[in-house]
């Protein structure tokens, strides 16, 4: 049975993949995470008897602990994914940004660099590395064109700085100390278990609750949507099927103004939840300031992996945000517990 270190996994992607990991692949899973305010345990708990499943409460900037983890559990690959994500909160307080992506990920290579060192040559043969990153450190696009893995970094907020430092560096232990890495950037995530401060949770959460519902600038900022468990499909694929050394872009094909985006979980929400006046929940809309160094756009080139390695998302915006839509309103009690910790 394969075992699989994971870090960040009680977090929105994490604990999707961990769930995708055991159930779908039948793997054991070791999941770090340092349960922060994103980080919740109540999106396990149907893994508790699965037996498969360990939950280490752990910051991954504590080297030695991180590396006794290793010894312990003898991950046969790693995917990492341990990271502060929230654009917002990186502008305003960019220094846990740089701790736990820039610093945490080179606590987690010097770990690993460590066992891999020590293993036997059927399991070098075999471990990966396998980092997880965003689109973002590319930049911005404007109306035209796409991101491929060749597009030069350009990241412009403090989040997407970190990130992209931590991107050269897991490449860096890869050409310096042999370490066996993969690395895939991803557009954004949307899916059951989002903490409720990114867009599509905030759309629902904010229009259920009858409040106003938040757009920045005028809602033309563009972003290519990728559902959940279409990202842990590809991590897979890409973990167990991809080239070492190499990057992978990982999309949805999904391109969407915020506006637009959120007019369809309004009219989503109408066929599903209406409101008790028979009002639209488009009535809630509205527009705020536009935040510092807001990306135009962004689009993702993911010919690499579809044709290398046969992966092409499933879901499409329609089937994807419906799915999500009644993932939430099934699961408000999670909403709450999530809540109450901020």
């Amino acid at each position: 049975m394969e075992k699989l270190l994971i870090t960040g996994g009680a977090g929105f992607i994490g604990s999707n993949l961990v769930r995708y990991i055991i159930n779908d692949i039948g793997a054991k899973v070791c999941n770090i995470d340092k349960l922060t305010y994103a980080g919740n345990r109540h999106s396990l708990s149907d893994l508790n008897d699965t037996g498969k499943h360990r939950l280490v409460v752990l910051d991954i900037c504590e080297t030695e602990k991180v590396t006794s983890v290793f010894a312990e559990f003898q991950p046969d690959y790693v995917m990492h994914l341990a990271a502060e994500s929230h654009v917002d909160r990186s502008i305003d307080g960019p220094g846990e940004f740089i701790q736990t992506n820039v610093v945490g990920t080179y606590s987690m290579l010097q770990a690993a660099r460590g066992y891999y060192r020590d293993l036997d040559k059927e399991k070098r043969l075999r471990f990966r590395f396998l980092h997880v990153s965003t689109d973002e450190v590319y930049g911005s696009l404007g109306d035209s064109g796409v991101f491929k893995e060749t597009t030069p970094y350009s990241p412009r907020s403090p989040y997407s700085a970190s990130k992209a430092s931590s991107d050269h560096l897991v490449r860096a232990w890869g050409e310096t100390f042999d370490l066996p890495i993969i690395v895939t950037n991803c557009s954004n995530n949307y899916g059951p278990y989002q903490f409720p401060e990114k867009l599509i949770p905030v759309v629902i959460h904010k229009a259920l609750a009858g409040e106003p519902i938040p757009i920045y600038g005028k809602g033309e900022n563009v972003r290519d949507w990728l559902y959940v468990y279409d990202h842990c499909t590809a991590l897979y694929t890409v973990l167990t099927k991809g080239k070492i050394g190499e990057t992978y872009n990982i999309g949805g094909e999904n391109e969407r103004r915020n506006i637009d985006l959120v007019q369809d979980i309004c009219t989503c929400l109408d066929e599903l939840s209406p409101r008790n006046d028979r009002k639209r929940y488009s009535e809630q809309i509205t527009f705020v300031s536009d935040r510092p160094g807001h990306d135009f756009r962004y689009a993702m080139d993911i010919t690499k992996i579809s044709s290398e390695l046969g992966w092409i998302p499933k879901e499409n915006s329609v089937s994807g945000l419906k799915k999500t839509i009644k993932w939430y309103l099934e699961n408000e009690e999670w909403i709450r517990l999530c809540l109450e910790k901020v």
